[in-house]
This record gives C-alpha cells, structure tokens and sequence, in this order.
C-alpha cells in the first residue's frame, strides 16, 4: 500500500468490461466504413467479392484479438503489446515498439483522427470557415484540430473513468446512428432501391491478387484498432475476464455492424456508383433523401470519430507510461497525476507530438503511411509471443485459451507476414523507412541503459 508523502506510481483499475468493449468498438469505427466500400469496389469489382473481402478481414482481425485475448487474461499489464513483447523477447524488443508508437505510430494516428473531423464538419456550412486562414499559414481546420487534441487530452486527464464513461455513450450513439442509416436505406429507398444491385458489377476494377490486396487492406484499415483495449489492461476490472469478451465480443460486434452498412449502400447504389462515390455512404442517403440525408451520414461520421479520438487518446498514452514505468525510458513519463490517478504527462507529450504533426499542414499523412508496414511487423511480433508463453509456462492456468491453437495464431501471423511482403512490393519506400525508424530505437535504446547505469547523465 501506498504511503501518505509518496508520489502515486501505480494507476487503479476503473474499467469494467462494458467500458473495454466499448474501447473496442469505439476505436475500430471510424470514418472507414464510410469511405471504404469506394476503395473495396474499384479494387474487386463486384458485390461477392467486396463481401469476400470483409468476411476474411473480419475473420483475421477476430483471430488476431483471439490470439491477443490469451496473451491479455495472462498478462493484464500497462502498455498491451510493450508488455508482451518486453516479457516474451527482452526489454531491446519492447523498447522499440514503444519508440515506433511514440514517434510515428500514435501521434499520426491522432492526428489523422483530428484532421478526419475537421474535413468532416467543414462538409456542414455552418463551417465554412475551416479552409481559411486563422493566423499566418495556419487554417481554421488546423487550429480546430488541435483545439480537440487538447480538449480530449484535458478529458482522459480528469479520469480514466470519466473518459470511458464518455466512451461508452458515444459508441452507443455511434452504433445507433449506423443501424438508423441502414435501416433508412433498406426501409425509405422506394424505388431507388434494389437487390439486383448486389449483382451488377465494376468492369474497370483492378482485379486479380493485387486487387484482392487493396480492398484487403482497406477492410484491415476498418478494422484497426482492436488492439489498443490491450494498452488499457492494466486498468481493466477482472481483466481474466473482461479482456477476452471485449476483444473477441467487440470484433464481431464491429464485423456486423460493417457488413449491415455495405449491404445498406449495395441495396442504393449498383458496384458502379460505389466505385465512383467520394462517400458512397453519403451519396447513399442523399439518393434517398437529398442532403439532409447525407447530412444525417456526416452527423454520423462525427460521432464515429469523436468516439474514436477519445479512446485512441486515452490508450495511446500507456504504452510510454509503462516503458517509464519499468525504468526504459524518461521516468517523468511515469507521473500518476495525485488528484485525477491518469497518467497526465504522458497524455500531454502525446498531445504535444501530435499538434506538431498538426502543424506540418498533412505531412502527418505520409508519416501515418509509415507506420502502416511497423505495425504489422509488430501485430505478428506480439501474436508469436502466444507460443513463446505457453512453451515457457506450460503449467500455468490460463483463463482463456485461443480456441483453434495453433492454427489461427498462425493464420494470423502468416496474413500479416503476407501483407508485410505485399506493403514492401507495393510501397518500398516507405516500407525502408519505416524500418529505418524502428531501427533507429536501437542505439537510442542503448543509450538509456547507460543512463539508468550511471554512464551517461540524467536528463
């Protein structure tokens, strides 16, 4: 137990299993099912294959979060991913992942999210000043964005059960809005809707294994984030439990959710028109009913995001939380604020990290591109660490156990090994230097060693 005088190093466990699942769920969708469906088609070309698509995403991303689960129930520790990899491969290995997700992986994912809203309020006109200027170079959108970095930042700092109290009701807003617009598409459509839409086709679409590829890993981009509940885990109630049912549940919740809403635009728009739409879900209702109805999606597509930012904010900061925590890197970022128990300098360097890349006016997206190939790389790092843990402790009593071992871990780990070689062909720049990121946490790695023996001074 803590005593009185001592500064609070530990965080408390104040989420329950509705709030881990709504994480989940809450950061999975965001605005890709809406944008998605355009991608998939231009790149299979016909209903089945688009739904083909989305069935093998869903069923890797659900054997991943499977995967995850036993590792999670088994390790309910700060950091998800950081911890399994530091506990299965050494502290150089958790080390670099936290470095790849300070540097890159995070702070441009926040930032994305925050520029994603923006461009989608701006679609109101009420917003219309977003593309001007507010000071020197800077936009209105920009400074918007950076104003709700640190809005959410403030939120996640005032109590991580607040934040997944907010969490909870927005995903419930998120989930109810998708079900409303489909069942808007299915119910008011009229003549303009039809099931003979589901079998025209896209006859310009790429096609073949490279097609197949593209709307692979735009299916996998939707399907994003399941991993980040693990990050949380060390402040999950009865973790044996509630991190496998938020995992697995929030991964078929989201896998539903995503095939409802492309039937939803399939049964408005023949393969064509999705191919062809900016925002086939947008374009969808507006069909239906005119722009209030695409309004209705843009609502809807702000929510989504809003419910996003707050849990990718609040989940995004333990990964340096814990590295500082077990010694591995500034122990400033270990400061568990006295009052709100949140580990608020963390959220705030992350916050810091992410309104720079705000500032670099969309650099931020080239960066994001970057992390792509770094993070596939390290989802078949942390699924391998599965067979590490049960060869190491094989006596140890595991409250959940990957059904299917050891042929879905494998799956998942061969899926994304594939994707890793297919991001290399595709895009090797930016796969090189990605790697050229996560290599450069090596020396950096080194060199805090040294500092934590005394060979190098404290900074």
């Amino acid at each position: 137990m803590q005593t009185s005088g001592q500064p609070q190093t530990e965080l408390p466990r104040v989420l329950n299993a509705s709030h881990a699942t709504s994480i989940v769920v809450g950061i999975i969708i965001g605005s890709g099912i809406f944008l998605v469906p355009r991608e998939m088609m231009a790149a299979v070309g016909s209903s089945g294959m688009v739904y083909l698509v989305w069935i093998v995403g869903g069923l890797l991303s659900l054997f991943g979060a499977m995967t995850y689960a036993e590792v999670a129930a088994l390790r309910p520790k700060y950091g998800g991913e950081y911890a399994f990899l530091r506990d299965a491969y050494g502290d150089l290995t958790g080390f670099l992942y936290m470095w790849t997700w300070i540097t890159i992986a995070k702070p441009a994912s926040i930032a994305t999210i925050a520029a994603g809203l923006a461009r989608v309020l701006a679609t109101f006109p009420i917003f219309y000043f977003f593309e001007h200027r507010a000071f020197g170079p800077l936009l209105w959108s920009q400074v918007f964005a950076i104003a709700m970095t640190w809005l959410i930042t403030g939120l996640n700092i005032l109590g991580t059960r607040k934040s997944g109290n907010v969490q909870l009701a927005l995903t419930w807003l998120k989930i109810l809005l998708i079900v409303v617009i489909a069942c808007f598409c299915f119910g008011a459509a009229g003549d303009r809707g039809t099931w003979h839409n589901f079998a025209t086709e896209f006859t310009r679409a790429r096609g073949g294994f490279s097609g197949f590829m593209i709307a692979l890993i735009a299916a996998l981009w939707a399907y994003d984030g399941w991993s980040d509940v693990t990050q949380m885990a060390g402040e999950v109630q009865q973790p044996q439990r509630s991190l496998p049912l938020a995992l697995i549940g929030g991964v078929a919740i989201v896998g539903s959710l995503y095939m409802l809403t492309n039937a939803a635009i399939q049964y408005v728009m023949p393969a064509a028109a999705i191919a062809a739409a900016d925002r086939p879900a947008a374009d969808a209702l507006r069909l239906i009913a005119g722009n209030w109805g695409a309004g209705l999606v843009s609502i809807g597509m702000a929510v989504s995001i809003c419910a996003t930012f707050v849990g990718s904010s609040l989940s995004g900061a333990r990964v340096p939380f814990a590295a500082a925590h077990d010694g591995l890197f500034f122990r400033q970022l270990a400061h568990v604020h006295p009052r709100f128990q949140t580990p608020s300098t963390a959220l705030i360097l992350q916050a810091v990290l992410s309104t720079l890349l705000l500032l670099a006016i969309g650099r931020f997206q080239a960066l994001f591109s970057l992390a792509i190939f770094a993070e596939w790389f390290f989802y078949a790092l942390t699924a391998s660490t599965v067979f590490v843990f049960r060869r190491r402790e094989p006596n140890v009593i595991r409250p959940y156990s990957v059904w299917g071992y050891p042929v879905l871990p494998l799956l998942f780990i061969a899926a994304a090994i594939v994707l890793l070689v297919f991001s290399f062909a595709d895009q090797p720049r930016n796969s090189i230097i990605g790697t050229l990121i996560i290599l450069m946490g090596i020396p950096l790695h080194y060199a805090f060693q040294r500092r934590a023996r005394g060979q190098l001074p404290r900074f």
